[in-house]
């Protein structure tokens, strides 16, 4: 009998590391065993009572097993404008409410909590990796760092001055700073995060672009995400934004596009030429009417989608069991096609496809031996996902968030049982209450 540090037995195990669904996606009565944060193996029920002990065993005999989800692009920090300023297209949105308030408000301290709260929201939806893209990188890094949760931070590059920065140098040179100071953490990686073509100049692309290939890490950028951004570049550069990116030379795998609503037959193959990851946001760009990302042409492009919530403050929320909910469902009606992006599909664009669009996935995104325990349990013994055909179509189709019971990140339980372990909930609602009076204020 072997002694390990914990063991979560599961009425069923969803690896998602296969590509496509077969009989073996679906692992049924089996046991994750862990030591020292990390999978050591997975098996049978049975066969792992009589091979191993754990120190803790946690039996989850209604609930299904999986990776993860990976919020490969958020804005962690505006959750605290959360309904603030809805039903309103993107410009209008950005120019007379979202930056003005920005203007006001955001420091180091509205960062720390504001990101605190969301990470509160997305560890209770499920989320164990976050892809942050805001000011003060410092602040979100810390809050992530003191919460357990994984997180890719955004080393924000953008032209026009803000608290955290006055100008592209020292947004670059704060960004290096925060780069060195989390190269060696176990969960905190960095990308350089320019915010979108329209606001990051060449010369500023350009050197960011040089320093991610120096350090080998992502970039992560809004891109083609209105018809109005289209119309923008061509009148100031005679190019489609994509266009522009391929001249500079940012397209890459290392490149992280998020939203990607508006794109011509061309563009596919040259997405594909360049393993450029696609981050799609449903939810944020119906409710701005952004327009559609044609996920089932990119999968069938071989070009890599994975899943974000983009920010609270145009989703209006940070659960990701919705969006790859929604993500399944607006993927048939854009297509036309009811089998795009089935179920299988939708769960890998929420996690694996994220791991490998952040250079992750040999550590997360999948339940395998050597992977890290990022891991939650959804209970499927509800009358809203009973009776169970399919495990996998249920998780999808049928349940909430308020279903996934427990999360662990490098196997520590983040949430337990439906209650935060590391983030003081009270805490969290004053802070906030605070806040909403400090914006109206």
């Amino acid at each position: 009998m072997l002694n390990v540090e914990q063991i979560i037995y599961g009425r069923w195990v969803i690896p998602l590391e296969a590509e496509t669904e077969s009989d073996k996606s679906v692992l049924e009565h089996y046991a994750v065993v862990i030591d020292n944060g990390i999978i050591v193996d997975i098996l049978s029920a049975d066969t792992c009572r009589k091979k191993y002990q754990g120190t803790i065993e946690h039996h989850l005999d209604k609930h299904a097993l999986l990776p993860g989800f990976i919020n490969t692009h958020t804005h962690a920090a505006m959750s605290l404008m959360r309904g603030m300023a809805d039903d309103l297209p993107l410009m209008d949105w950005l120019n007379n409410y979202i930056w003005p308030t920005e203007s006001k408000c955001v420091n180091y301290k509205f960062v720390k909590q504001g990101t605190e709260l969301a990470i509160a929201e997305m560890l209770r939806s499920g989320t164990t990796t976050f892809n942050d893209m805001y000011f003060f990188p410092d602040a979100a890094a810390k809050a992530a760092e003191q919460s357990g949760i994984r997180a890719c931070i955004g080393l924000i590059v953008i032209d026009f001055p803000s608290a955290w920065a006055k100008d592209g140098a020292e947004y670059l040179h704060k960004g290096l700073e925060l780069y060195e100071q989390y190269r060696h953490h176990p969960l905190i990686t960095t990308a350089f995060a320019p915010h979108a073509p329209y606001t990051v100049s060449d010369d500023n692309l350009i050197k960011l672009n040089a320093l991610a290939e120096e350090l080998d890490i992502p970039v992560h950028i809004h891109l083609h995400e209105t018809t109005d951004e289209i119309q923008q570049s061509l009148s100031n550069t005679a190019l489609r934004p994509i266009k522009r990116l391929q001249q500079l030379g940012l397209l890459s795998p290392s490149l992280l596009a998020v939203h990607m609503t508006q794109l011509q037959e061309d563009e596919f193959e040259v997405l594909q030429r360049y393993g450029v990851n696609v981050v799609h946001c449903p939810q944020s760009n119906m409710k701005l009417a952004s327009g559609f990302c044609p996920v089932s042409r990119l999968l069938e492009n071989n070009i890599n989608t994975a899943l974000g919530t983009d920010g609270a403050a145009s989703n209006n929320d940070l659960d990701m069991l919705g969006e790859l909910q929604s993500a399944a469902l607006l993927a048939k009606a854009v297509s036309g096609n009811a089998a795009s992006v089935p179920a299988y599909s939708a769960l890998r664009i929420a996690t694996i496809n994220g791991a490998k669009a952040l250079g992750i996935d040999r550590i997360t995104g999948s339940l395998v031996k050597g992977k890290a325990a990022d891991i939650i349990a959804i209970d499927l013994d509800t009358i809203e996902t009973q009776p169970v055909y399919h495990p996998v179509s249920q998780v999808v189709y049928s349940a909430s968030r308020e279903q996934i019971s427990d999360v662990w990140v490098h196997g520590k339980h983040l949430l337990k049982e439906r209650k935060l372990m590391t983030i003081d909930e009270g805490k969290v609602m004053q802070q906030t209450r605070e806040w909403k009076e400090s914006v109206e204020g």
